[in-house]
């Protein structure tokens, strides 16, 4: 599944485990799993050990990891984070129109769905 990330969007965080040298996992102190964050910056991004990837940048937030590796304000990975929707069924409702975005942006208005007793009307 693919995502279409921007500067200024609301996302979720999904993954704040770190895999270490030896196979460790730790929680990554920057970000929190469950915590909204904004994004200040998308692009693609390369580290000599992580490869090239699909990087985000919050808004408040310096990631600090980097600094390790001499990059300061290294980006986050963007498969750790999930676009923000605030109206779930309207990702739903917008599979059955092919001409609309699956995902709604949030500032979007909601929109209107015809129920049962309109239609008999």
């Amino acid at each position: 599944m693919t995502y279409q990330f921007h500067a200024g969007q609301e996302v979720v965080c999904i993954d704040d485990k770190v895999p270490l040298e030896g196979g460790a996992i730790v929680k990554d102190a920057a970000i929190t799993e469950g915590q909204v964050y904004r994004i200040r910056w998308v692009g693609m991004a390369s580290h000599y050990v992580f490869g090239d990837y699909l990087g985000v940048k919050l808004e408040g937030v310096d990631s600090k990891f980097g600094e390790t590796w001499g990059v300061k304000d290294a980006s986050f990975a963007a498969r750790r984070f999930r676009p923000l929707v605030k109206d779930r069924l309207g990702s739903l409702r917008a599979l059955l129109n092919p001409n609309q975005p699956t995902a709604p942006a949030p500032e979007e208005p909601k929109r209107r769905v015809t129920t049962k007793e309109e239609e008999k009307v």
